[in-house]
């Protein structure tokens, strides 16, 4: 039975955990076959609604799906194996353009910012009871949401924007509903999802963001959720303009009751104008990270939302870690208002390394996508191979099969960490790598 693993168990619990246990270790492998539960039931000599039971708890915490009569499998990306694992880490000696990281360069220095918030702290400690989100930064936040066009409503603070979709999730979804999401999309969102067992529905995306008709297509099948990216989208770029929001608000329209997520992560890092969505649906929220401008390492979110939804959110977090730490949110109030980064310098910062790979691939004979943020998105007829390539030639970049559903290949290349004069010798060997192009002429 699955060749030399043993799935063992009394219990549905010691059973699920065994299956898991072999998917995380590697010795169960992605796409493979689990055994029919009855059968499986007679040779661990238990009732077959135990053995349902474990693989129901299997299907919901991501790590197997069911395909009617063809049986269970192992996910091809299971919960216990993110898609980060489809690069492993970078060689000695060679260029990182693939983890996704900001220019240190371009992220403010926050002593000055901890000083402050210790001083704070020490004059007024936050014990116990204190409200979960700071008034100043509650003040600040809103009010940027204000001039952004966000609706007003209830403000969260949450450890990033992950740790935000995943409270907003759960605060409305079941075992089972259906999620939209861009493809290709952030990496770590279509992990997430299968994660609490629900199930993701590609959304073509193109450099306006998600396509109006696929998303139409997937709320009448009846999609429960959707999930859009307003700027800096990972890894395309793309950004949300008026025309699509327009087209977007109008699909949102018919589908009052399903539960919109924006994420924009691009706050601070670009500077094109924002076309929320919010307050198009009855249950909404509207994510703002602080990671790519202010640093990955400040772990801190702020969620607006309706009442209902961030309620919960701040409800099931009194539950858990009760609150973020108000250490971080004055270390944020304290980088707002002193204005510790420079939003144009920045965006204009990773513009001007986009559009010089841009420019050099077209002069290749290369097309690739980079409307705004830190990434590059090139389609590629082999992504593996031209991964290996690269990786050989001194470049890491990522496997688009990290951020990918149904899209077709690519790769993802992350500028932030390049300079302009690497930029020639790096689209030379995206170039080599990717195989035979048109002969073209450029300096």
């Amino acid at each position: 039975m699955l060749g030399e693993y043993r799935i063992e168990g009394r219990r549905a619990s010691e059973i699920a955990a065994s299956v898991e246990r072999a998917v995380g270790a590697g010795e169960l492998q992605p796409g493979e076959v689990l055994p029919p539960l009855r059968e499986l039931a007679v040779y661990l000599e238990v009732n077959p609604n135990t053995v349902a039971s474990a693989y129901r708890t299997l299907r919901e915490r991501g790590v197997i799906e069911t395909a009617g009569r063809r049986g269970s499998r192992v996910r091809p990306r299971p919960a216990s194996t993110a898609r980060e694992a489809a690069l492993g880490p970078v060689p000695p000696g060679v260029r990182d353009a693939a983890s996704g990281n900001p220019d240190p360069a371009l992220l403010p220095a926050l002593g000055p910012a901890l000083a402050e918030a210790a001083a704070r702290s020490a004059e007024r400690p936050a014990l116990y009871g204190a409200p979960a989100v700071g008034t100043e930064l509650e003040r600040l936040a809103r009010a940027a949401f204000e001039a952004d066009g966000v609706p007003s409503g209830s403000i969260a603070v949450t450890s990033g924007a992950l740790d935000a979709m995943e409270r907003v999730l759960g605060a409305h979804l079941r075992s089972g509903d259906a999620v939209a999401v861009e493809d290709p999309g952030w990496g770590s969102l279509l992990d997430l999802i299968p994660g609490l067992g629900l199930r993701a529905v590609p959304v073509a995306v193109d450099d306006d963001g998600p396509l109006p008709e696929q998303v139409g297509r997937a709320l009448k099948e009846g999609a429960r959720a959707l999930v859009v990216t307003d700027r800096a989208q990972n890894p395309t770029g793309a950004v949300l303009g008026s025309g699509r929001s327009r087209e977007l608000r109008e699909v949102l329209a018919g589908h009052r009751d399903v539960l919109l997520i924006e994420d924009d992560h691009g706050h601070d890092i670009v500077d094109l104008p924002l076309h929320p969505l919010a307050g198009a649906t009855d249950h909404w929220a509207f994510v703002r990270s602080a990671a790519k401008a202010y640093g990955p390492d400040l772990r801190l979110a702020v969620l607006a939302g309706d009442d209902v939804t961030v309620d919960r959110v701040r409800g099931r977090q009194r539950l858990g870690p009760g609150w973020v730490s108000h250490l971080l949110q004055d270390v944020m109030v304290h980088l707002w208002r002193t204005g510790a980064v420079d939003p144009k310098a920045v965006a204009d910062a990773y513009g001007r390394r986009r559009g010089a790979l841009l420019d050099a691939l077209a002069a290749r004979g290369i097309s690739a996508r980079g409307r705004s943020g830190m990434n590059v998105w090139i389609p590629v007829p082999d992504e593996t191979g031209a991964v290996a390539r690269l990786l050989h030639a001194g470049w890491a970049v990522a496997p688009g099969a990290r951020f990918r559903m149904h899209s077709p290949p690519g790769i993802r290349v992350t500028v932030a960490g390049l300079t302009e004069s690497e930029i020639p010798a790096l689209a030379d060997a995206i170039a080599s790598a990717i195989g035979p192009r048109e002969a073209r002429r450029y300096d």
